[in-house]
């Protein structure tokens, strides 16, 4: 066997290593890639700690991972708390709607413009029976006749989304402990396939872009649910605690603060209050205006340098093809994308001026 047919077998064979590990472990990926993400954007509050415990890592590990599940955790167990309480009239109305049909409110009239055309897609779909389980297309919410269905089929999804999120801490824990030793063995890698000024310009990218997104992203759109839930509560909407977490949550998706605070207008137009639910547009159009037009791209693009286009494409992209996640790994691959872009055309610079140098 000569050298090279030597070479291809031993990469094929680590390929195959590679490829039967993110098989085995498949269904730890995402919690793996939150866990990163997480890691990444906190790291220097982690390394602060640590020195400041004079390089007790498993101490400084547990007390930042216990801190990001304190931050992370009591705001979703408040709003879980909050709908768990709202549950039964909630699942109870899900199953009405689905089996019987949802009567079209009579202020759909008086929408200008399109009113009349809205009113009648309501009463065409959701007002007929099944409506709702034609409009989403799931077949598991047509079986959701009865309220006991509808929450037995929304704890398990909440159940399973909880063990994700404590294996997620989980391995944020080994993340923090292990992470000087697990950065310079993927430096090496990294130096080794691609060169080392090469992997040091991309490495160098992916830490800034991780915690510009999620400053931009997280941070902006939970000042955004705290703002619009004081509107919420002076604006008399039920539960307002939980509609500010829920427009927290959407807010860290562009375009996603509108379906929270319309749905919370529209559910106070329902009930008569229009001029508060007026309010409640107006203010939800002026922070989300001033957040996405100013605060993300100003936070985001100026870190990574990238244009606003570029970031947009990314988180877009990212949530289109990879869920969530994507949030934060489309910017990072607009970031790479970029610094391979600026690369190329230093070097093509480069290469042209060559002649004219001899």
């Amino acid at each position: 066997m000569t050298d090279n047919q030597r070479d291809v077998v031993s990469a094929g064979f680590s390929l195959a290593i590679v490829l039967f590990a993110l098989f085995l472990t498949q269904r730890f990926i995402l919690p793996l890639l939150w866990a990163a993400i997480l890691c990444i954007a906190t790291w220097p509050l982690y390394v602060r700690v640590r020195m400041a415990l004079k390089g007790r890592a498993i101490l400084a590990a547990a007390l930042v991972t216990i801190a990001m599940a304190i931050v992370f955790i009591t705001p979703l167990t408040l709003g879980v708390t909050q709908a768990a309480r709202q549950a039964p009239a909630l699942a109870q109305l899900v199953a009405n709607a689905n089996t019987e049909g949802l009567a079209a409110p009579e202020w759909l009239h008086r929408i200008p413009f399109a009113g009349d055309a809205i009113y009648n897609w309501w009463l065409a779909t959701l007002g007929q029976p099944h409506g709702l389980a034609h409009l989403l297309q799931d077949g598991s919410v047509g079986r959701m006749q009865t309220a006991s269905e509808v929450l037995k089929r929304v704890g398990s999804g909440v159940m399973h989304r909880l063990v994700d999120i404590l294996f997620a801490f989980l391995c944020l824990f080994f993340f923090y402990k292990d992470g000087a030793a697990l950065q310079r063995q993927t430096d090496a890698i990294g130096a080794h396939l691609i060169g080392t000024r090469r992997w040091t310009l991309f490495s160098l990218k992916v830490p800034v872009a991780v915690r510009a997104t999620v400053n931009g992203l997280v941070l902006v759109g939970l000042a955004e649910g705290v703002l619009l839930g004081i509107g919420y509560q002076f604006a008399g909407v039920p539960s307002a605690m939980l509609w500010a977490a829920l427009t927290g949550i959407l807010a860290i998706i562009p375009f996603g603060a509108p379906l929270a605070f319309g749905a919370a207008a529209a559910l106070l137009a329902w009930q008569g209050a229009t001029i508060a639910a007026v309010a409640i547009v107006v203010l939800g159009v002026v922070v989300l205006f001033v957040a996405d037009h100013f605060v993300r791209p100003a936070m985001i693009g100026n870190a990574t340098q990238l244009p606003f286009l570029a970031v947009l494409l990314g988180i877009l992209g990212g949530v289109e093809t990879l869920g969530l996640i994507g949030l934060f790994i489309g910017p990072v691959v607009m970031t790479l994308f970029v610094t391979l872009w600026h690369e190329a055309r230093a070097l093509r610079e480069a290469r042209t001026l060559e002649p004219d140098a001899t």
